[in-house]
Protein backbone atom coordinates (compact mmCIF):
# COMPACT_ATOMS: atom_id res chain seq x y z
CA UNK A 1 0.00 0.00 0.00
CA UNK A 2 1.28 3.47 -1.09
CA UNK A 3 2.14 5.51 2.16
CA UNK A 4 0.02 8.95 2.47
CA UNK A 5 -1.40 10.93 5.27
CA UNK A 6 -4.20 8.05 5.33
CA UNK A 7 -1.73 5.83 6.95
CA UNK A 8 1.35 7.33 8.37
CA UNK A 9 1.62 8.52 12.35
CA UNK A 10 -0.66 10.69 14.32
CA UNK A 11 -3.07 13.31 13.31
CA UNK A 12 -2.01 16.84 14.29
CA UNK A 13 -4.11 19.40 12.44
CA UNK A 14 -2.05 22.21 11.28
CA UNK A 15 -2.50 25.33 9.10
CA UNK A 16 0.80 27.23 8.00
CA UNK A 17 0.09 31.03 7.08
CA UNK A 18 2.44 33.81 6.13
CA UNK A 19 4.83 34.61 3.81
CA UNK A 20 6.76 31.38 3.65
CA UNK A 21 6.24 27.74 4.55
CA UNK A 22 8.98 27.44 7.41
CA UNK A 23 7.95 30.82 9.22
CA UNK A 24 4.44 29.59 8.38
CA UNK A 25 4.70 26.12 10.05
CA UNK A 26 6.84 27.48 12.62
CA UNK A 27 4.61 30.42 13.71
CA UNK A 28 1.40 27.32 13.88
CA UNK A 29 3.33 25.10 15.85
CA UNK A 30 4.11 27.82 18.25
CA UNK A 31 0.51 29.12 18.76
CA UNK A 32 -0.84 25.35 18.85
CA UNK A 33 1.64 25.28 22.05
CA UNK A 34 1.34 28.65 23.40
CA UNK A 35 -2.40 28.61 23.22
CA UNK A 36 -2.79 24.81 25.22
CA UNK A 37 -4.36 23.29 22.09
CA UNK A 38 -1.17 21.06 22.31
CA UNK A 39 0.06 20.09 25.97
CA UNK A 40 3.34 19.75 27.31
CA UNK A 41 4.47 16.44 26.88
CA UNK A 42 2.48 15.73 24.03
CA UNK A 43 4.36 13.91 20.77
CA UNK A 44 4.73 15.44 17.16
CA UNK A 45 4.41 13.62 14.38
CA UNK A 46 8.02 12.63 12.64
CA UNK A 47 9.55 15.30 10.30
CA UNK A 48 8.82 12.62 7.34
CA UNK A 49 4.99 12.25 8.66
CA UNK A 50 4.12 15.91 8.75
CA UNK A 51 5.51 16.76 5.66
CA UNK A 52 3.58 13.87 3.99
CA UNK A 53 0.34 15.09 5.93
CA UNK A 54 0.75 18.91 4.93
CA UNK A 55 2.50 17.82 1.17
CA UNK A 56 5.37 19.91 1.95
CA UNK A 57 9.22 18.81 1.99
CA UNK A 58 10.41 16.77 5.16
CA UNK A 59 13.46 19.58 5.57
CA UNK A 60 10.96 21.98 5.90
CA UNK A 61 9.40 20.46 9.11
CA UNK A 62 12.56 19.50 10.28
CA UNK A 63 13.73 23.30 10.17
CA UNK A 64 11.06 24.46 11.80
CA UNK A 65 11.23 21.71 14.51
CA UNK A 66 14.58 22.94 14.93
CA UNK A 67 14.17 26.72 15.32
CA UNK A 68 11.03 26.18 17.97
CA UNK A 69 13.34 23.09 19.94
CA UNK A 70 15.87 26.46 20.14
CA UNK A 71 13.32 28.76 21.22
CA UNK A 72 12.25 26.36 23.84
CA UNK A 73 8.99 25.36 22.76
CA UNK A 74 9.91 22.12 21.84
CA UNK A 75 12.45 19.14 22.64
CA UNK A 76 13.88 16.40 20.59
CA UNK A 77 15.93 13.70 22.36
CA UNK A 78 17.02 10.61 20.72
CA UNK A 79 14.54 7.75 20.66
CA UNK A 80 11.65 9.82 22.06
CA UNK A 81 11.09 11.80 19.16
CA UNK A 82 9.99 16.03 18.84
CA UNK A 83 7.59 16.73 22.27
CA UNK A 84 6.65 19.95 23.56
CA UNK A 85 8.37 21.69 25.92
CA UNK A 86 7.35 21.08 29.79
CA UNK A 87 6.92 24.81 30.01
CA UNK A 88 4.17 27.40 31.30
CA UNK A 89 2.13 27.88 29.01
CA UNK A 90 0.49 31.30 29.07
CA UNK A 91 -3.19 31.28 28.36
CA UNK A 92 -4.48 34.04 25.44
CA UNK A 93 -5.56 37.34 26.55
CA UNK A 94 -9.46 37.22 27.71
CA UNK A 95 -9.28 33.12 27.89
CA UNK A 96 -11.66 32.38 31.29
CA UNK A 97 -9.22 30.99 34.24
CA UNK A 98 -9.28 27.62 35.22
CA UNK A 99 -11.66 26.62 37.81
CA UNK A 100 -9.83 25.43 41.44
CA UNK A 101 -10.30 21.95 41.57
CA UNK A 102 -13.10 20.78 44.09
CA UNK A 103 -11.94 19.60 47.25
CA UNK A 104 -12.66 15.75 48.15
CA UNK A 105 -13.93 14.59 51.64
CA UNK A 106 -11.75 12.28 52.71
CA UNK A 107 -14.34 10.10 53.65
CA UNK A 108 -17.76 9.79 51.32
CA UNK A 109 -20.77 8.12 53.02
CA UNK A 110 -23.30 9.81 50.80
CA UNK A 111 -25.71 7.01 49.49
CA UNK A 112 -26.25 6.21 45.65
CA UNK A 113 -23.42 4.41 44.99
CA UNK A 114 -21.82 0.68 45.25
CA UNK A 115 -18.85 0.56 46.09
CA UNK A 116 -17.21 1.08 43.00
CA UNK A 117 -13.63 -0.68 43.82
CA UNK A 118 -15.22 -3.66 44.18
CA UNK A 119 -16.33 -3.73 40.46
CA UNK A 120 -15.60 -7.07 38.82
CA UNK A 121 -13.00 -5.83 36.43
CA UNK A 122 -11.53 -9.29 35.86
CA UNK A 123 -14.56 -11.12 35.15
CA UNK A 124 -16.28 -7.92 32.84
CA UNK A 125 -13.25 -7.97 30.80
CA UNK A 126 -13.89 -12.00 30.30
CA UNK A 127 -17.59 -11.68 29.40
CA UNK A 128 -16.16 -8.44 27.31
CA UNK A 129 -14.26 -10.85 25.50
CA UNK A 130 -16.41 -13.52 24.55
CA UNK A 131 -19.78 -11.38 23.81
CA UNK A 132 -17.89 -9.03 21.17
CA UNK A 133 -16.09 -12.69 19.53
CA UNK A 134 -19.40 -13.95 19.40
CA UNK A 135 -21.73 -10.71 18.71
CA UNK A 136 -22.56 -10.82 15.10
CA UNK A 137 -21.75 -8.04 12.24
CA UNK A 138 -24.83 -6.69 12.61
CA UNK A 139 -24.44 -5.92 16.28
CA UNK A 140 -22.02 -3.20 15.36
CA UNK A 141 -24.41 -1.43 13.91
CA UNK A 142 -27.56 1.48 14.80
CA UNK A 143 -29.20 -1.37 16.28
CA UNK A 144 -33.12 -2.08 17.85
CA UNK A 145 -33.87 1.24 19.85
CA UNK A 146 -35.32 -1.55 22.30
CA UNK A 147 -31.74 -2.76 22.82
CA UNK A 148 -30.10 -6.03 22.29
CA UNK A 149 -32.28 -8.85 21.90
CA UNK A 150 -29.32 -10.67 23.56
CA UNK A 151 -29.54 -8.69 26.75
CA UNK A 152 -33.41 -8.31 26.65
CA UNK A 153 -33.48 -12.22 26.45
CA UNK A 154 -30.82 -12.20 29.76
CA UNK A 155 -33.18 -9.82 31.13
CA UNK A 156 -36.17 -11.39 31.01
CA UNK A 157 -34.51 -14.83 32.36
CA UNK A 158 -32.72 -13.04 35.34
CA UNK A 159 -35.87 -11.04 36.35
CA UNK A 160 -38.54 -13.84 36.28
CA UNK A 161 -36.07 -15.84 38.16
CA UNK A 162 -34.67 -13.20 41.02
CA UNK A 163 -37.46 -10.86 41.46
CA UNK A 164 -40.60 -12.46 40.43
CA UNK A 165 -40.87 -10.66 36.94
CA UNK A 166 -43.10 -11.66 34.30
CA UNK A 167 -42.06 -10.68 31.46
CA UNK A 168 -40.44 -11.95 27.84
CA UNK A 169 -37.92 -10.09 25.74
CA UNK A 170 -40.05 -8.36 23.49
CA UNK A 171 -41.41 -5.91 26.35
CA UNK A 172 -37.86 -5.18 28.22
CA UNK A 173 -36.69 -1.72 26.72
CA UNK A 174 -32.93 -1.10 27.83
CA UNK A 175 -32.59 2.60 28.99
CA UNK A 176 -29.41 4.26 30.14
CA UNK A 177 -29.54 4.23 33.65
CA UNK A 178 -33.55 4.79 35.79
CA UNK A 179 -33.39 8.14 35.42
CA UNK A 180 -33.35 7.95 31.39
CA UNK A 181 -36.03 5.26 31.62
CA UNK A 182 -38.16 7.77 33.66
CA UNK A 183 -37.97 10.39 30.94
CA UNK A 184 -39.01 7.93 28.06
CA UNK A 185 -41.97 7.08 30.33
CA UNK A 186 -42.51 10.65 30.87
CA UNK A 187 -43.08 11.38 27.28
CA UNK A 188 -45.13 8.01 26.69
CA UNK A 189 -47.55 9.32 30.21
CA UNK A 190 -48.07 13.01 28.87
CA UNK A 191 -48.54 11.36 25.19
CA UNK A 192 -51.66 9.72 27.00
CA UNK A 193 -52.99 12.12 28.70
CA UNK A 194 -51.56 12.01 31.82
CA UNK A 195 -51.46 15.42 33.79
CA UNK A 196 -50.29 14.39 37.35
CA UNK A 197 -47.70 11.36 39.06
CA UNK A 198 -48.18 10.91 42.75
CA UNK A 199 -44.52 10.28 43.93
CA UNK A 200 -43.57 9.66 47.42
CA UNK A 201 -42.67 12.08 50.05
CA UNK A 202 -39.09 11.21 50.09
CA UNK A 203 -36.89 10.54 47.13
CA UNK A 204 -34.92 11.68 44.90
CA UNK A 205 -35.24 15.23 43.02
CA UNK A 206 -33.51 14.74 39.72
CA UNK A 207 -36.57 11.63 39.25
CA UNK A 208 -39.24 14.98 39.99
CA UNK A 209 -37.10 16.53 37.81
CA UNK A 210 -37.36 14.07 34.71
CA UNK A 211 -41.11 13.89 35.18
CA UNK A 212 -41.49 17.37 35.55
CA UNK A 213 -39.49 18.16 32.30
CA UNK A 214 -41.94 16.13 30.37
CA UNK A 215 -44.80 18.51 31.32
CA UNK A 216 -46.08 16.43 34.37
CA UNK A 217 -47.00 17.76 37.97
CA UNK A 218 -45.63 15.43 40.65
CA UNK A 219 -48.20 15.18 43.69
CA UNK A 220 -46.68 13.47 47.32
CA UNK A 221 -48.46 10.63 49.17
CA UNK A 222 -48.49 10.57 52.86
CA UNK A 223 -45.41 8.55 54.50
CA UNK A 224 -45.78 6.27 57.91
CA UNK A 225 -44.46 3.53 59.39
CA UNK A 226 -46.26 0.99 57.17
CA UNK A 227 -44.49 3.13 54.36
CA UNK A 228 -46.11 5.07 51.67
CA UNK A 229 -49.85 5.33 51.92
CA UNK A 230 -51.57 5.21 48.45
CA UNK A 231 -54.81 5.90 49.65
CA UNK A 232 -54.94 9.15 47.89
CA UNK A 233 -54.19 8.51 44.54
CA UNK A 234 -57.55 10.11 43.36
CA UNK A 235 -56.68 12.50 40.29
CA UNK A 236 -53.80 11.07 39.19
CA UNK A 237 -52.58 8.91 36.33
CA UNK A 238 -49.84 7.04 37.41
CA UNK A 239 -47.64 6.63 40.54
CA UNK A 240 -44.25 6.53 41.06
CA UNK A 241 -42.82 3.93 43.91
CA UNK A 242 -39.48 1.82 45.87
CA UNK A 243 -41.84 -0.83 47.13
CA UNK A 244 -39.13 -3.32 47.67
CA UNK A 245 -36.85 -0.58 49.75
CA UNK A 246 -37.93 2.65 49.62
CA UNK A 247 -35.41 5.21 49.27
CA UNK A 248 -34.41 6.72 51.43
CA UNK A 249 -37.02 5.81 54.12
CA UNK A 250 -35.75 1.97 53.53
CA UNK A 251 -39.21 0.14 54.32
CA UNK A 252 -40.31 -2.16 52.05
CA UNK A 253 -44.15 -1.30 51.33
CA UNK A 254 -46.73 -2.59 53.27
CA UNK A 255 -48.44 -6.06 51.69
CA UNK A 256 -52.15 -4.40 52.02
CA UNK A 257 -50.78 -1.42 50.64
CA UNK A 258 -49.00 -3.55 47.74
CA UNK A 259 -52.50 -4.94 47.26
CA UNK A 260 -54.53 -1.82 47.23
CA UNK A 261 -51.82 -0.02 44.59
CA UNK A 262 -52.29 -2.73 41.77
CA UNK A 263 -55.92 -2.40 42.88
CA UNK A 264 -56.25 1.23 42.21
CA UNK A 265 -55.09 0.64 38.43
CA UNK A 266 -57.13 -1.87 37.83
CA UNK A 267 -59.78 -0.20 38.47
CA UNK A 268 -58.77 3.24 37.10
CA UNK A 269 -56.51 2.34 34.01
CA UNK A 270 -53.87 4.29 35.81
CA UNK A 271 -50.14 3.10 35.38
CA UNK A 272 -47.48 1.84 38.56
CA UNK A 273 -43.97 3.02 38.30
CA UNK A 274 -41.77 0.30 40.40
CA UNK A 275 -38.64 1.43 41.02
CA UNK A 276 -36.89 -1.82 42.01
CA UNK A 277 -33.59 0.42 43.34
CA UNK A 278 -31.11 -1.91 44.90
CA UNK A 279 -34.31 -4.81 45.47
CA UNK A 280 -31.49 -7.64 45.35
CA UNK A 281 -29.69 -6.35 48.55
CA UNK A 282 -31.69 -7.70 51.11
CA UNK A 283 -29.81 -9.14 54.18
CA UNK A 284 -31.89 -10.90 56.76
CA UNK A 285 -34.29 -12.99 54.48
CA UNK A 286 -35.10 -13.43 50.65
CA UNK A 287 -35.53 -10.17 48.89
CA UNK A 288 -39.43 -9.27 48.52
CA UNK A 289 -41.18 -9.85 44.98
CA UNK A 290 -41.23 -6.98 42.25
CA UNK A 291 -44.65 -6.13 42.69
CA UNK A 292 -44.70 -5.95 38.55
CA UNK A 293 -45.02 -9.98 39.39
CA UNK A 294 -49.06 -8.65 41.11
CA UNK A 295 -49.95 -7.13 37.52
CA UNK A 296 -47.66 -7.49 34.69
CA UNK A 297 -50.51 -5.28 32.75
CA UNK A 298 -50.81 -2.23 34.71
CA UNK A 299 -46.94 -2.24 36.78
CA UNK A 300 -43.49 -0.63 34.74
CA UNK A 301 -40.43 -2.93 36.35
CA UNK A 302 -37.54 -0.08 36.49
CA UNK A 303 -34.46 -1.97 37.44
CA UNK A 304 -30.50 -0.57 37.06
CA UNK A 305 -26.96 -1.86 37.01
CA UNK A 306 -25.92 1.35 38.41
CA UNK A 307 -26.36 -0.13 42.43
CA UNK A 308 -25.02 -3.62 42.01
CA UNK A 309 -22.36 -2.82 39.16
CA UNK A 310 -21.30 0.70 38.48
CA UNK A 311 -23.39 3.37 37.10
CA UNK A 312 -20.39 4.57 34.41
CA UNK A 313 -22.24 1.57 32.58
CA UNK A 314 -25.40 3.43 32.03
CA UNK A 315 -27.49 0.42 31.50
CA UNK A 316 -30.92 0.22 32.65
CA UNK A 317 -34.09 -1.58 31.91
CA UNK A 318 -37.69 -0.77 31.93
CA UNK A 319 -40.22 -4.11 31.65
CA UNK A 320 -43.60 -3.38 29.84
CA UNK A 321 -46.91 -3.82 29.96
CA UNK A 322 -47.94 -4.88 26.34
CA UNK A 323 -49.69 -1.81 25.24
CA UNK A 324 -47.25 -0.03 26.26
CA UNK A 325 -43.80 -1.50 24.76
CA UNK A 326 -44.03 0.38 21.25
CA UNK A 327 -45.02 3.15 22.24
CA UNK A 328 -41.82 3.24 24.90
CA UNK A 329 -39.78 2.17 21.80
CA UNK A 330 -40.90 5.28 20.08
CA UNK A 331 -40.24 7.56 22.80
CA UNK A 332 -36.78 6.41 23.24
CA UNK A 333 -35.85 7.13 19.46
CA UNK A 334 -35.47 5.31 16.33
CA UNK A 335 -31.91 3.77 17.26
CA UNK A 336 -30.42 2.41 20.31
CA UNK A 337 -28.59 4.87 22.24
CA UNK A 338 -26.87 2.76 24.89
CA UNK A 339 -23.27 1.16 24.28
CA UNK A 340 -24.03 -2.02 22.25
CA UNK A 341 -20.72 -3.84 23.19
CA UNK A 342 -21.59 -3.20 27.35
CA UNK A 343 -24.80 -4.24 26.59
CA UNK A 344 -23.61 -7.77 25.03
CA UNK A 345 -21.15 -7.85 27.62
CA UNK A 346 -23.92 -7.75 30.52
CA UNK A 347 -26.33 -10.24 28.47
CA UNK A 348 -22.89 -12.78 28.61
CA UNK A 349 -22.28 -11.49 32.71
CA UNK A 350 -25.87 -12.49 33.29
CA UNK A 351 -25.95 -15.48 31.48
CA UNK A 352 -22.45 -17.03 32.98
CA UNK A 353 -23.68 -16.47 36.41
CA UNK A 354 -21.05 -14.01 36.86
CA UNK A 355 -23.76 -11.50 37.97
CA UNK A 356 -25.15 -13.66 40.26
CA UNK A 357 -21.74 -14.11 42.19
CA UNK A 358 -20.83 -11.27 42.43
CA UNK A 359 -24.75 -9.78 43.86
CA UNK A 360 -24.08 -12.54 46.06
CA UNK A 361 -20.39 -11.21 47.10
CA UNK A 362 -21.58 -7.92 47.33
CA UNK A 363 -24.85 -8.50 49.40
CA UNK A 364 -22.34 -10.46 51.66
CA UNK A 365 -19.83 -7.03 51.97
CA UNK A 366 -22.77 -4.96 52.79
CA UNK A 367 -24.36 -6.63 55.26
CA UNK A 368 -21.24 -6.62 57.36
CA UNK A 369 -20.81 -3.12 56.73
CA UNK A 370 -24.15 -2.43 57.65
CA UNK A 371 -23.67 -4.43 61.26
CA UNK A 372 -20.80 -2.98 61.90
CA UNK A 373 -22.66 0.34 61.79
CA UNK A 374 -25.44 -0.54 64.07
CA UNK A 375 -23.14 -2.06 66.30
CA UNK A 376 -20.54 1.41 66.61
CA UNK A 377 -23.39 3.66 66.53
CA UNK A 378 -25.03 1.40 69.47
CA UNK A 379 -21.87 2.00 71.19
CA UNK A 380 -20.21 5.12 70.58
CA UNK A 381 -23.19 7.39 69.91
CA UNK A 382 -26.79 5.64 72.06
CA UNK A 383 -29.55 8.61 71.66
CA UNK A 384 -28.99 7.94 67.90
CA UNK A 385 -30.72 4.87 66.20
CA UNK A 386 -30.65 2.87 62.67
CA UNK A 387 -34.21 2.47 61.28
CA UNK A 388 -35.85 0.42 58.29
CA UNK A 389 -34.74 -3.29 57.06
CA UNK A 390 -31.61 -4.63 56.90
CA UNK A 391 -31.17 -4.30 53.06
CA UNK A 392 -30.27 -1.88 50.37
CA UNK A 393 -26.96 0.53 50.29
CA UNK A 394 -27.91 2.55 52.72
CA UNK A 395 -29.38 3.52 56.29
CA UNK A 396 -31.27 5.84 58.22
CA UNK A 397 -29.83 7.16 61.51
CA UNK A 398 -32.73 8.93 63.43
CA UNK A 399 -31.09 12.25 65.08
CA UNK A 400 -32.29 14.18 67.95
CA UNK A 401 -34.73 16.48 66.47
CA UNK A 402 -32.97 19.98 65.72
CA UNK A 403 -29.41 18.15 65.33
CA UNK A 404 -29.36 17.45 61.95
CA UNK A 405 -27.76 20.26 60.08
CA UNK A 406 -25.08 20.45 63.07
CA UNK A 407 -24.05 17.23 62.46
CA UNK A 408 -23.32 17.62 59.23
CA UNK A 409 -21.18 20.23 59.48
CA UNK A 410 -19.38 18.74 62.15
CA UNK A 411 -19.04 15.87 60.07
CA UNK A 412 -17.81 18.20 56.93
CA UNK A 413 -15.21 18.86 59.73
CA UNK A 414 -14.35 15.25 60.07
CA UNK A 415 -13.61 15.34 56.66
CA UNK A 416 -16.97 13.13 56.07
CA UNK A 417 -19.66 14.15 53.25
CA UNK A 418 -23.11 13.48 54.45
CA UNK A 419 -26.19 13.70 53.43
CA UNK A 420 -29.49 14.45 55.87
CA UNK A 421 -32.97 13.74 55.52
CA UNK A 422 -34.38 16.21 54.56
CA UNK A 423 -32.31 16.98 50.75
CA UNK A 424 -34.82 13.89 49.95
CA UNK A 425 -37.73 15.28 51.44
CA UNK A 426 -40.34 17.00 48.21
CA UNK A 427 -41.39 20.36 48.32
CA UNK A 428 -44.93 20.05 49.49
CA UNK A 429 -44.83 17.11 51.72
CA UNK A 430 -47.44 17.21 54.38
CA UNK A 431 -45.67 15.72 57.33
CA UNK A 432 -43.47 17.18 59.75
CA UNK A 433 -39.38 16.89 58.79
CA UNK A 434 -37.82 14.09 60.53
CA UNK A 435 -34.63 14.65 61.11
CA UNK A 436 -32.12 12.34 60.09
CA UNK A 437 -29.12 10.86 58.41
CA UNK A 438 -28.95 8.94 54.84
CA UNK A 439 -25.60 6.67 55.22
CA UNK A 440 -24.73 5.23 52.21
CA UNK A 441 -22.76 2.39 54.03
CA UNK A 442 -21.65 1.21 50.42
CA UNK A 443 -19.90 3.79 48.98
CA UNK A 444 -16.60 3.78 50.81
CA UNK A 445 -13.74 1.16 49.41
CA UNK A 446 -12.70 -1.07 51.53
CA UNK A 447 -9.79 0.48 53.15
CA UNK A 448 -11.65 3.55 54.00
CA UNK A 449 -14.68 2.33 55.76
CA UNK A 450 -13.02 1.90 58.73
CA UNK A 451 -12.12 5.70 58.79
CA UNK A 452 -15.15 6.90 57.78
CA UNK A 453 -17.03 4.76 60.51
CA UNK A 454 -15.07 6.70 63.01
CA UNK A 455 -15.45 10.27 61.92
CA UNK A 456 -19.48 9.39 61.61
CA UNK A 457 -19.52 8.62 65.38
CA UNK A 458 -17.53 11.54 66.20
CA UNK A 459 -19.55 13.76 64.71
CA UNK A 460 -22.64 12.28 66.01
CA UNK A 461 -24.38 14.07 69.43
Amino acid sequence: MPESWANLGVDLHLEPTGPGLRRGLTDALREAVRGGRLAPGTRLPSSRTLAADLGIARNTVADAYADLVAEGWLTARQGSGTRVADRAVVPPAGAAAPRPPRHRPAFDLRPGTPDLASFPRAEWLRAARRAVTAAPNDAFGYGDPRGRVELRTALAGYLARARGVRTDPGRVLVVAGFAHGLQVLGTVLRARGVRTVAVESYGLDVHEQRLRAAGLRTVPLPFDRLGTDPGSLGGVGAVLLTPAHQFPMGVPLHRDRRAAVVHWARSTGGLVLEDDYDGEFRYDRQPVGALQGLDPDHVVHLGTASKSLAPALRLGWAVLPPGLAEEAADAKGGIDTCGVLDQLTLAEFLTSGAYDRHVRSARLRYRRRRDALVTALAAHAPDVRVTGIAAGLHAVVGLPPGTEQPVIRAAARQGLALYGLSRFRHASARAAPLDALVVGYATPPDHAWAGALTALCRALP
